[in-house]
Protein backbone atom coordinates (compact mmCIF):
# COMPACT_ATOMS: atom_id res chain seq x y z
CA UNK A 1 0.00 0.00 0.00
CA UNK A 2 1.28 3.69 -0.33
CA UNK A 3 2.30 5.98 2.42
CA UNK A 4 -0.20 7.17 4.36
CA UNK A 5 -0.57 8.26 7.79
CA UNK A 6 -2.13 5.35 10.44
CA UNK A 7 -3.20 4.87 13.94
CA UNK A 8 -3.01 0.91 15.43
CA UNK A 9 -6.01 -1.11 14.59
CA UNK A 10 -7.68 -2.67 17.78
CA UNK A 11 -10.82 -5.15 18.04
CA UNK A 12 -11.72 -7.15 21.42
CA UNK A 13 -9.52 -10.48 21.17
CA UNK A 14 -12.38 -13.64 21.25
CA UNK A 15 -11.82 -17.18 21.65
CA UNK A 16 -13.71 -19.25 18.74
CA UNK A 17 -16.40 -20.31 21.26
CA UNK A 18 -16.95 -16.55 22.11
CA UNK A 19 -17.27 -15.76 19.10
CA UNK A 20 -19.89 -18.08 17.84
CA UNK A 21 -21.76 -17.13 21.04
CA UNK A 22 -21.55 -13.76 20.37
CA UNK A 23 -22.60 -14.02 16.43
CA UNK A 24 -25.52 -16.53 17.23
CA UNK A 25 -26.97 -14.03 20.07
CA UNK A 26 -27.11 -11.31 17.92
CA UNK A 27 -28.47 -13.59 14.78
CA UNK A 28 -31.59 -14.11 17.35
CA UNK A 29 -31.90 -10.95 18.67
CA UNK A 30 -32.18 -9.08 15.41
CA UNK A 31 -34.35 -12.11 14.27
CA UNK A 32 -36.94 -10.42 16.29
CA UNK A 33 -37.15 -7.19 14.41
CA UNK A 34 -40.18 -6.62 12.39
CA UNK A 35 -41.02 -4.01 10.47
CA UNK A 36 -43.81 -2.54 12.55
CA UNK A 37 -46.92 -0.27 11.04
CA UNK A 38 -48.75 0.10 14.32
CA UNK A 39 -46.79 2.75 16.87
CA UNK A 40 -47.76 4.33 20.01
CA UNK A 41 -46.74 8.11 20.12
CA UNK A 42 -45.26 7.47 23.49
CA UNK A 43 -42.15 9.47 24.02
CA UNK A 44 -38.64 8.12 23.25
CA UNK A 45 -35.58 9.93 24.44
CA UNK A 46 -33.62 11.84 22.08
CA UNK A 47 -30.40 10.60 23.08
CA UNK A 48 -31.29 6.77 22.09
CA UNK A 49 -32.18 8.32 18.35
CA UNK A 50 -28.70 10.38 18.46
CA UNK A 51 -26.59 7.10 19.67
CA UNK A 52 -27.70 5.22 16.92
CA UNK A 53 -27.03 7.54 14.36
CA UNK A 54 -23.74 8.19 15.32
CA UNK A 55 -23.54 4.44 15.11
CA UNK A 56 -24.88 4.26 11.87
CA UNK A 57 -22.55 7.15 10.64
CA UNK A 58 -19.41 4.90 11.29
CA UNK A 59 -20.40 2.47 8.59
CA UNK A 60 -18.07 1.44 5.99
CA UNK A 61 -18.40 4.01 2.96
CA UNK A 62 -16.46 5.58 -0.08
CA UNK A 63 -13.07 7.03 0.09
CA UNK A 64 -14.40 7.90 3.53
CA UNK A 65 -16.46 10.29 2.67
CA UNK A 66 -19.49 9.73 4.86
CA UNK A 67 -22.07 10.56 2.02
CA UNK A 68 -25.14 10.54 4.06
CA UNK A 69 -27.59 12.93 6.17
CA UNK A 70 -30.29 12.17 8.68
CA UNK A 71 -33.03 14.61 9.29
CA UNK A 72 -34.84 14.04 12.53
CA UNK A 73 -38.65 14.95 12.13
CA UNK A 74 -40.28 15.28 15.29
CA UNK A 75 -42.20 18.45 14.62
CA UNK A 76 -46.21 17.24 14.77
CA UNK A 77 -46.87 20.00 11.72
CA UNK A 78 -43.87 18.64 9.71
CA UNK A 79 -45.24 15.03 10.05
CA UNK A 80 -48.53 15.78 9.08
CA UNK A 81 -47.21 17.46 5.84
CA UNK A 82 -44.68 14.81 4.76
CA UNK A 83 -47.86 11.90 5.12
CA UNK A 84 -49.89 14.27 3.31
CA UNK A 85 -46.99 14.32 0.41
CA UNK A 86 -46.30 10.48 0.61
CA UNK A 87 -50.04 9.30 0.76
CA UNK A 88 -50.58 11.43 -2.29
CA UNK A 89 -47.42 9.36 -4.14
CA UNK A 90 -49.32 6.23 -2.94
CA UNK A 91 -52.36 6.47 -3.54
CA UNK A 92 -51.17 6.74 -7.11
CA UNK A 93 -48.40 3.60 -6.82
CA UNK A 94 -51.80 1.89 -5.71
CA UNK A 95 -54.10 3.29 -8.51
CA UNK A 96 -56.86 4.82 -5.47
CA UNK A 97 -56.42 8.17 -7.04
CA UNK A 98 -58.80 7.31 -9.79
CA UNK A 99 -56.15 6.52 -12.40
CA UNK A 100 -54.72 3.35 -13.04
CA UNK A 101 -51.94 2.24 -10.83
CA UNK A 102 -48.25 3.04 -11.35
CA UNK A 103 -47.28 -0.25 -9.69
CA UNK A 104 -47.50 -3.54 -12.15
CA UNK A 105 -50.10 -6.49 -11.51
CA UNK A 106 -47.38 -8.50 -10.78
CA UNK A 107 -45.97 -5.75 -7.63
CA UNK A 108 -49.59 -4.90 -6.27
CA UNK A 109 -50.06 -9.06 -5.97
CA UNK A 110 -46.66 -9.40 -4.30
CA UNK A 111 -47.76 -7.00 -1.41
CA UNK A 112 -51.44 -8.48 -1.22
CA UNK A 113 -50.10 -10.64 1.62
CA UNK A 114 -48.10 -7.58 3.51
CA UNK A 115 -51.92 -5.60 3.74
CA UNK A 116 -49.97 -2.72 2.28
CA UNK A 117 -52.27 0.41 1.41
CA UNK A 118 -51.82 4.02 0.44
CA UNK A 119 -52.99 4.87 4.16
CA UNK A 120 -50.00 5.87 6.26
CA UNK A 121 -50.75 6.94 9.67
CA UNK A 122 -47.87 5.88 11.01
CA UNK A 123 -46.05 8.98 9.35
CA UNK A 124 -47.82 10.91 12.03
CA UNK A 125 -48.21 9.03 14.74
CA UNK A 126 -44.48 7.46 15.83
CA UNK A 127 -42.48 10.25 17.59
CA UNK A 128 -40.02 10.18 14.97
CA UNK A 129 -39.38 9.92 11.22
CA UNK A 130 -35.26 9.71 10.31
CA UNK A 131 -35.68 11.22 6.62
CA UNK A 132 -32.14 9.20 5.19
CA UNK A 133 -30.35 11.16 2.51
CA UNK A 134 -27.58 9.93 0.21
CA UNK A 135 -25.54 12.79 -1.07
CA UNK A 136 -24.19 12.58 -4.47
CA UNK A 137 -21.52 15.30 -3.98
CA UNK A 138 -20.19 17.00 -1.07
CA UNK A 139 -17.33 15.14 0.23
CA UNK A 140 -16.29 15.83 4.34
CA UNK A 141 -16.57 19.48 3.80
CA UNK A 142 -20.17 18.93 2.16
CA UNK A 143 -19.55 21.90 -0.43
CA UNK A 144 -21.96 20.12 -3.10
CA UNK A 145 -19.07 19.84 -5.58
CA UNK A 146 -16.75 17.06 -4.47
CA UNK A 147 -17.30 13.74 -5.79
CA UNK A 148 -18.73 10.88 -3.48
CA UNK A 149 -18.06 7.40 -4.03
CA UNK A 150 -20.38 4.24 -3.49
CA UNK A 151 -23.03 6.41 -2.35
CA UNK A 152 -25.94 4.42 -2.52
CA UNK A 153 -23.73 1.36 -0.73
CA UNK A 154 -22.69 3.42 1.69
CA UNK A 155 -25.90 4.88 2.47
CA UNK A 156 -27.42 1.27 2.36
CA UNK A 157 -25.18 -0.31 5.01
CA UNK A 158 -25.67 2.60 7.56
CA UNK A 159 -29.44 2.26 7.41
CA UNK A 160 -28.64 -1.20 8.30
CA UNK A 161 -26.53 0.15 11.42
CA UNK A 162 -28.89 2.30 12.20
CA UNK A 163 -32.30 0.08 12.30
CA UNK A 164 -30.06 -2.64 14.04
CA UNK A 165 -29.12 0.08 17.13
CA UNK A 166 -32.33 0.72 17.02
CA UNK A 167 -34.02 -2.72 17.58
CA UNK A 168 -31.20 -3.41 20.45
CA UNK A 169 -32.60 -0.19 21.91
CA UNK A 170 -35.80 -1.91 22.22
CA UNK A 171 -37.54 0.22 19.21
CA UNK A 172 -39.69 -0.50 16.54
CA UNK A 173 -38.92 0.86 12.82
CA UNK A 174 -40.47 0.72 9.36
CA UNK A 175 -38.68 1.50 6.04
CA UNK A 176 -41.16 3.89 4.36
CA UNK A 177 -40.14 4.73 0.36
CA UNK A 178 -42.31 6.48 -1.10
CA UNK A 179 -41.65 6.98 -4.78
CA UNK A 180 -40.47 9.60 -6.00
CA UNK A 181 -39.64 11.30 -2.94
CA UNK A 182 -38.16 14.29 -4.50
CA UNK A 183 -40.87 16.26 -1.69
CA UNK A 184 -38.69 14.97 1.27
CA UNK A 185 -35.97 17.51 0.12
CA UNK A 186 -37.82 20.67 0.48
CA UNK A 187 -39.77 19.00 3.43
CA UNK A 188 -36.21 19.02 5.15
CA UNK A 189 -34.79 21.85 3.61
CA UNK A 190 -31.45 19.56 1.57
CA UNK A 191 -29.90 20.90 -0.63
CA UNK A 192 -30.10 19.72 -4.34
CA UNK A 193 -27.46 17.20 -4.21
CA UNK A 194 -28.79 15.24 -1.87
CA UNK A 195 -31.13 12.14 -3.06
CA UNK A 196 -33.73 10.82 -0.33
CA UNK A 197 -33.14 7.38 -0.15
CA UNK A 198 -36.21 6.45 2.65
CA UNK A 199 -37.88 7.41 5.42
CA UNK A 200 -36.89 5.69 8.85
CA UNK A 201 -40.32 5.77 11.14
CA UNK A 202 -39.24 5.35 14.89
CA UNK A 203 -40.59 4.89 17.96
CA UNK A 204 -42.69 2.00 20.46
CA UNK A 205 -45.15 -0.41 18.76
CA UNK A 206 -48.86 0.16 19.70
CA UNK A 207 -49.66 -2.14 22.58
CA UNK A 208 -52.11 -3.97 19.99
CA UNK A 209 -49.97 -4.59 17.08
CA UNK A 210 -49.58 -6.57 14.73
CA UNK A 211 -47.28 -7.57 11.93
CA UNK A 212 -48.03 -9.47 8.94
CA UNK A 213 -47.89 -13.66 8.75
CA UNK A 214 -46.28 -14.09 5.59
CA UNK A 215 -43.47 -11.53 6.97
CA UNK A 216 -42.08 -14.87 9.02
CA UNK A 217 -41.51 -16.91 5.69
CA UNK A 218 -37.68 -16.70 5.46
CA UNK A 219 -35.40 -18.08 3.40
CA UNK A 220 -33.14 -20.73 4.77
CA UNK A 221 -29.03 -20.12 5.10
CA UNK A 222 -29.00 -23.13 2.22
CA UNK A 223 -30.63 -20.66 0.06
CA UNK A 224 -29.19 -17.23 0.23
CA UNK A 225 -25.56 -18.28 0.94
CA UNK A 226 -22.80 -20.81 -0.90
CA UNK A 227 -19.49 -21.51 0.29
CA UNK A 228 -17.03 -21.95 -2.73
Amino acid sequence: MRDHETVPYSLVSLSDEQSVARARAMRDRLKQRRTCRYFSDDAVPREVIEAAIEAAATAPNGANHQPWHFTIVESAEKKRAIREAAEAEERRFYGEDGDDPKASDEWLGALRDLGTDADKPFLETAPYLIVVFAQRKGGIAEDGTTQNYYVNESVGIACGMLIATLHEAGLATLTHTPSPMGFLREACGRPEWEKPLMIVVVGHPAKDATFPAKALDKKPLSQIASWL
